[in-house]
């Protein structure tokens, strides 16, 4: 029988200028490994020997048709699915929709308009922004962040923010509200919001570009690309000494785990060649490198958080499909209709019909990730099984601008601590808050209390 060589989980495929983190395998864990990253790894309640749990949080902006998301049917596990949950039927028993829950720091307090500011900042903060003039904003530290300060430092990257449309510096984009509010959901403090990350190219370099003195070596990552080589091509020596190290099935996960690296570079290279606008997106800023099609650009972005999650470069990610308010139309689903304007429905069939299947949509691509993440073999479960991904919304009905019964999904088991495949109906006017405390504590960051919470969500557990 063939000797099993023990490797760290910090393990790196280094050449040229480049870094390349490495799966969860067999050999990492500690009946195998002589280095016991996992026992660090912050108090995990998952158990010795499996892998860390990660949390990724996903916004979809102005609201949702909420008579086609909340499931049917009165039993927790007996529900069916509603025509945006729909494409998920697949991950059904991966699957807790949270009704009941309530976000207070986005409604008004006295200060007026701007629902949909309020709607973004609060999302993961739980606070209510102040509405003031100029660079003088405050909000509060949202949960990623709390997360990526406590667990951070036991991977290369804190966290990560990305989004398919870029944060904004600054102005008023919301009845008063600073457009930082509008385009920001990770903040760092209640006065420094996290930019998000829109270029895919970028994200792949940090990811996998060596670092030096805290940074990326973008002068080798741009020398890669001159050459047209791929990132392979740099590690390939430490590729093949590590896989002849390796027993059966971690060769395999590192065979997938490269071809998917290789996959995500010839699409990168697709979308470089693509920087004319489209005609219905005239005012939306392109970077260099960032796809046309709206699909392709979540997608490549939503794969990046896989490998971030697989190599366990990161535990803590956010997404945002979309600025808050966003007026982006629908082509590819014959809606030349902005987002947000057929959002104010005034109940009119048609307006529900389309905002219904906009949302459906979003989910599709969420389908995406769920798939990627589920398709990768961590020995206890899937990549999948070991994350918690948080979906919705900070607005329930995007007509009425309402912050309460949010539209909430819980996808994954949380390394095997949360009972899915439920519809769980929790007390109206419940914080979401709760949930976040919730997952700090699956993470192994526990907070007593995180802003306004009163508790956490025993349901999850069964």
């Amino acid at each position: 029988m063939k000797s099993v060589q023990p490797i760290s989980r910090r393990t790196l495929l280094r050449g040229m200028g480049v870094a390349l983190a490495l799966p969860w395998m067999e050999a990492m864990s500690p009946s195998t490994s002589l280095i016991t990253n996992m026992a660090a790894a912050a108090k995990p309640v998952v158990g010795a020997g499996r892998a860390p749990v990660r949390m990724a949080f996903l916004y979809v902006p102005n609201g949702m048709h909420m008579p086609d998301w909340t499931p049917a049917g009165n039993s927790e596990t007996d529900f069916q699915l509603k025509p945006i949950l729909r494409p998920l039927k697949d991950f059904r028993d991966k699957l807790t929709v949270l009704s009941g829950l309530s976000l207070d720091g986005a409604f008004a307090h006295g200060d007026g308009g701007g629902d949909h500011a309020r709607s973004v900042a609060s999302f993961l903060t739980g606070a209510h922004p102040k509405k003031t003039h100029g660079s003088d904003i405050r909000n509060g530290i949202s949960v990623d962040q709390v997360a990526a300060e406590r667990i951070g430092h036991l991977t290369r990257l804190k966290s990560l923010e990305l989004g398919a449309e870029e944060s904004s510096t600054g102005g008023q984009c919301d009845t008063g509200y600073s457009c930082l509010y509008t385009s920001n959901i990770s903040w760092r403090t209640e006065r420094s919001p996290l930019s998000k990350e829109v270029n895919p190219a970028a994200v792949f370099e940090r990811l996998f570009g060596a670092e030096k003195g805290g940074g990326v070596d973008t002068r080798s990552m741009t020398a890669k690309a001159r050459g047209r080589k791929s990132i392979l091509d740099f590690v390939n020596q430490e590729a093949k000494s590590l896989h002849n190290n390796l027993g059966t099935q971690d060769r395999r996960k590192l065979d997938e785990y490269l071809y998917a690296v290789r996959d995500i570079e010839r699409r990168l290279a697709n979308s470089d060649k693509l920087d004319a606008p489209e005609t219905d997106l005239e005012s939306f800023h392109r970077p260099v490198g960032v796809p046309q099609k709206f699909d392709e650009h979540i997608k490549l972005l939503m794969d990046m958080m896989v490998l971030a999650f697989q190599t366990d470069s990161t535990r803590v990610a956010s997404f945002m499909f979309a600025n808050a308010g966003s007026n982006r139309s629908y082509r590819n689903l014959s809606i030349s209709d902005g987002h947000h304007n057929i959002s104010h429905h005034g109940n009119a069939r048609e307006k529900q019909q389309k905002i219904s299947k906009i949302n459906t949509f979003h989910v599709t691509l969420l389908k995406h990730f769920l798939e990627s993440l589920d398709s990768v073999d961590e020995g206890h479960g899937s990549l999948l099984d070991n994350c918690m991904v948080m979906y919705g919304s900070g607005i329930a009905d995007g007509n009425s601008h309402n912050h309460k019964d949010l539209p909430i999904a819980l996808f994954g088991n949380g390394g095997g601590t949360i009972k899915s495949g439920r519809h769980i109906r929790l007390r109206s006017g419940t914080p979401l808050t709760n949930l976040y405390c919730s997952m700090l504590e699956r993470v192994g960051a526990p907070v007593k209390k995180f802003s306004d919470s009163n508790g956490v969500i025993n349901e999850l557990r069964g």
